[in-house]
This record gives structure tokens, sequence and C-alpha cells, in this order.
């Protein structure tokens, strides 16, 4: 039996799939490691922790392998987007990485669009400037850490410097090299005009291959630490929602995903690069060559959850915290929340904006908040899937992933919200199995990731919308997408209290 390895380098975890031939998970290892967030709106993680986790746990992974190291024939890579590493000449990182929920850059996004213009950053990018994004990012550094870019000569996105780590071979891939706002998206190269508008040498970006691509095999260092072979092929991977896409077998027009993580995305496959939705949601390519996919985010999504955990029922786990959420009503008994934590992307491009919960009174439990925050991650992205069905999309069957994935009674909400047919797959495990499925094409197991995709994914089960669900839910989105709106003026007015 032959194997690959699929690395998923999360916000919080990275997570490495053993997957066999027949696509099954044969054994799961993650390791966990933390933020750093000095101010408010920061967020920054050391890249060697990245590297020493994913080190640590690929040692596990073989050390408890039944098979013979030579039987794991090729590995290959998920990642958080949007993240930077910078690398000095002798290609060591010059500071902790800014990662995709850093917020600090609104400044550079003004910056951005004062020289070259929404429409034009639009058709060369397909994105509008969001703090999130790598290029706002390069241009803080330039401007508060003026040192620190003046020694750089190369950036890489994060799932990149690992893969530079186990291999010694700098590289990037367009899937994530998209979420950069310096790749012309549908030309798939960096974009001249812009590196010179803002006086970034080309030399800085790193060279791009496909995601399937193979980019060489580990270092000796590297299969002495953890057991592999030298001989096992590394290929480039691609960004977590590409992979996420691929894993779950989104490589066709019409196909839509739901993936619930630390943030929420609503995915759906774009065979052409032109779709122009007017950077209403983002516009990348896929990890899939030649592809593209739309996608509206919400950025507090599983985090929402796992802040309402931590913060009120920190010894407890999930399950034991959504137990009782399907004896609570639709509405949570009148309460709504709005997912903005950390701010927010889709629809509403806004750093400052904070979470709310709105019309609580003495008679709620628990139990009524943790539904009304299951029930708010969920409006969030139904205004993602509102955008593309007004955009001419049919939206009528969804692919669900993620943490909400996991319980029933969210894939019940995600069908009756999202007014469609809710589909779990046996393997939950979208960006890491995406990244297994992009190296066992890479290995030559499979003519097309297609074909790939049809001995990997296994539906099991569907949930179907409930009309009167449908019903109450079409009243409560209207309420909810007001809450937004309202509350706008007075975060703004608060934004000066939070350190």
């Amino acid at each position: 039996m032959k194997y690959v390895v699929g690395i998923d380098l999360g916000t919080s975890a990275v997570k490495i799939l053993l997957v066999n031939q027949y696509g099954e998970v044969c054994q799961e290892v993650s390791r966990s490691y933390p933020l750093i967030q000095e101010k408010s709106g920061y967020s920054e993680q050391n890249p060697e922790e990245w590297v020493e986790k994913t080190i640590d746990g690929l040692t596990e992974l073989v050390r408890d392998f039944n098979g013979h190291p030579n039987d794991i024939e090729g590995i290959s890579f998920s990642g958080q987007m949007h993240g930077l590493v910078l690398l000095n000449k002798e290609k060591n990182c010059l500071r902790n990485a800014i990662l995709w929920n850093d917020t600090r850059t609104t400044k550079q996004c003004e910056y951005i669009n004062e020289i070259v213009g929404e429409e034009r950053l639009l058709g060369i990018t397909k994105n509008p400037a969001l703090e999130g994004f790598t290029l706002p990012k390069l241009l803080w550094i330039k401007e508060f850490e003026p040192e620190i870019f003046e020694q750089a000569s190369v950036f890489l996105l994060p799932k990149d410097y690992l893969r530079y780590r186990l291999t010694g071979e700098i590289h990037t891939e367009y899937s994530d090299a998209a979420g950069t706002l310096l790749l012309n998206v549908k030309e798939k190269q960096w974009s001249e005009e812009l590196c010179t508008k803002f006086d970034i040498p080309l030399h800085l970006c790193p060279p791009i291959v496909e995601s399937h691509s193979c980019v060489g095999t580990v270092t000796e260092e590297v299969s002495k630490l953890t057991g592999l072979s030298r001989e096992v092929k590394v290929f480039a991977g691609g960004a977590d929602n590409a992979c996420g896409a691929i894993g779950s077998g989104i490589l066709k027009e019409g196909n839509t995903l739901c993936s619930i993580g630390t943030s929420g995305v609503v995915l759906s496959y774009e065979e052409h690069g032109d779709h122009d939705f007017k950077g209403k949601v983002h516009y990348f390519n896929h990890g899939k060559e030649d592809a593209f996919y739309s996608m509206g985010v919400t950025l507090a999504a599983g985090f929402s959850l796992s802040w309402f955990k931590d913060t009120f029922a920190e010894h407890e786990n999930f399950e034991q915290l959504l137990e009782s959420v399907d004896q609570v009503s639709i509405g949570s008994n009148g309460l709504l929340f709005t997912p903005y934590l950390v701010g927010e992307r889709t629809p509403h491009a806004d750093s400052v904006i904070r979470a709310s919960f709105i019309g609580m009174d003495a008679s709620h439990k628990r139990n009524d908040f943790a539904r009304a925050v299951m029930e708010g991650i969920t409006f969030s992205l139904n205004e993602s899937i509102e955008i593309f069905r007004h955009n001419g999309k049919k939206i009528d069957s969804i692919i669900s992933i993620g943490g909400g994935a996991k319980n029933p009674v969210w894939l019940q909400m995600q069908a009756d919200i999202f007014n469609a047919t809710i589909i779990k797959l046996s393997s939950e495990q979208g960006p890491g199995m995406g990244a297994a499925m992009l190296a066992a094409y890479g290995c030559g197991w499979f003519e097309s990731l297609e074909a790939c995709a049809e001995d990997f994914i296994k539906p099991i089960t569907s949930y179907k919308p409930i009309e009167e669900n449908v019903k109450n839910y079409e009243k409560l989105y209207l309420i909810y997408k007001q809450v937004y709106t309202k509350t706008r003026e007075l975060n703004v007015m608060l934004s000066e209290f939070r350190k």
C-alpha cells in the first residue's frame, strides 16, 4: 500500500494526515501553537513554531506508521492565507509572521486605493485592498520597520516557509499568491505595475509554480529527524481555502462549499477568471490548474464559538457546550449575535466593527447564547450566499466541512438558513485532504484531481431545508442584517477605549 501526507498549517494548529490510495485517513496528528497579540488588532506567530511542531508531528506519524517509510510517496501542504514571512539574504526570518487576521494596516489599505484606484486594483488582483492581505503588511513594514524591509530578500506565505524549511527550496503557488494583492489573478503572474507603484522590488516575490508541482524532496536533516525517506516527493500545495475546495470535490461549475474553521468561508467554483463581482467577494486562483473560485469570508466564524466556550465554559468541551442547543427554539428566544469579534470581511470590509448580543433578558440561559452564536455565524455566511445568488449563481446544494459539519443541529441550521441541501462528507478534513489529494495527483496515482475526488471523497448524509424553519429564519435574517448598520457608529466611538 502506498501513502501520501497532507499537512494543513492552520492558525491555531498544524494537522497532519496520512492517507492511503483509497482516500482513507490512516493516521492523524495535530500540534497547536500560540498567537502573539501584543496590541489590539495585532496578530502574529513565530514561524519557527510551525517548523518545530510540524517536524514533531511528522516524527510521531512515522514512528507509529505500520509500513515502511518508503511507502510514503508524497507530501503536500495547505496553509493559512495572506500571512507575511520575510527572509533575509541568508534565508533567515527577519521578524514574526504577520497573520491574515491582523488588522493594523487600515491606513496602508487607504494608501493602496489612493495610489492605484479601487477599480484598477480590482482589474489586476480581482480583490479590494483589505487589512488581511499581504501587500498592506509589506507597506506597514516598509513604513514602520524600514530596517527590516531593507534587509528582506524574499517574502513567503506561511505554508511556503514551512515547505522551504523541509526542502530548502523557495516557491509559492498561484492559489496563495492570489491572496497577496500583488498577483495579476487572470494572467497568473506577479504585477510589475503594482510592484513599481509601491516600490516593492520584484525579487521580493518568490517564484510561482502550480499546486501539484513537485518542488523537491525533504532534506537529509528532516529525514533524520522524522524518519521520512529522503526520496519522498514534496509538492507545492495550496492556500487553505483552495485545498478545502479540492478536499471537498469543488472542482467544477456549480459546486459550492461552506467551511467553518477559525474563519468561515462560502466558496464557489469558477471556470474562468472574468466573472465580475465588483469586489463584493474574493476571487482567487484555484489549486486546480487554470481554474478559479469566488469566496465570501466571515472572519470570526468558529473563532466566535471558541471564544464563547473559553470565556463561559472553559472546562467543558464543545460537545458539552452544545448538547442542549436543540432544545432552544429558532431565534434563541429573541437573542441575536453578530460574529464581528475581530472585524468583518464579507459583505462588510470593516476592521473596526465588533460583535454584539442583541435582545438579552434575564430569562436567557447559556444554551440560548450558544445557539445564538451558531445562528449568528450562519447568518453571516448567508450574506455571502446572498451575493452569489444575486450575481446569477444557482446554489441549491452545499458541501459543509469543518466545525460546522460536526454537529447535526448546526447542519440542519445551515440547511434552513441557506435554504439549500447540506451535504456532509465521510471526511471533514477538507484542507488536509485537499493537500493529500494534490500529493496523490502529483505522484501520478490519478490522471486528474477530478478522478482522485471520485475515489477519495464520499458523501454520507444530507440535510434538507424545512419549509417552516426557512420562513422563520428569513424573518430573523432581515433583523440580523440591520445590526451592522445600527452598531457601526457606536463601535467607531468605542474603538478609542480598546487597548
